[in-house]
């Protein structure tokens, strides 16, 4: 019999039931918090996870998405340029506050507030990519397509 999942993972197999996506979060016996660790426990190339990155707009305080591969770092000047304002890291209450999640585990879809998302175009050399699940050890599998329809994100490029 499967164990049921954690509060936070079970809201992030919600989400992805109710968009209709075939995707199953599973919960790790190991760390997932970092790309590297995610990538080690799924058996998959580290470009091919999907980190979760919040943002905030330096002027508007807005919260922005950043979904990125693994094997990736943002530039920020860039995405800055992107969206049109400076922006910097959010902090882990900020994060929280806007997702409903703590960061390491922070998923692409199931957030409390709807969040403008770029979606890192590296992402789609991939036929598989992994993604956060709500927790710091919970996973699920999707493809680019999913990522990009889940989250009604732009595709850009952020390295």
């Amino acid at each position: 019999m499967n164990k049921p999942l954690s509060a936070s993972a079970g809201k992030v197999q919600e989400a992805l039931s109710a968009g209709g996506y075939p995707c199953r979060v599973l919960e790790m016996e190991k760390s997932t918090r970092s790309a590297a660790e995610a990538a080690q426990a799924v058996g998959c190339h580290i470009g091919q996870i999907v980190k979760s990155l919040v943002f905030k707009g330096k002027k508007t305080k807005k919260a922005y998405l950043v979904v990125a591969s693994g094997a990736n770092r943002v530039n920020v000047k860039k995405l800055s340029e992107t969206a049109e304002e400076p922006m910097q890291m959010a902090d882990a209450d900020f994060v929280r506050k806007t997702t409903g999640f703590a960061v390491g585990g922070v998923p692409p879809l199931g957030h409390e507030t709807p969040l403008e998302t770029f979606i890192d175009a590296d992402l789609f050399k991939h036929e598989t990519l992994w993604a956060a699940a709500g927790t710091p050890n919970a996973l699920f599998r999707l493809t680019p397509a999913d990522l990009k329809a889940m989250t009604g994100g732009r595709v850009v490029a952020l390295s």
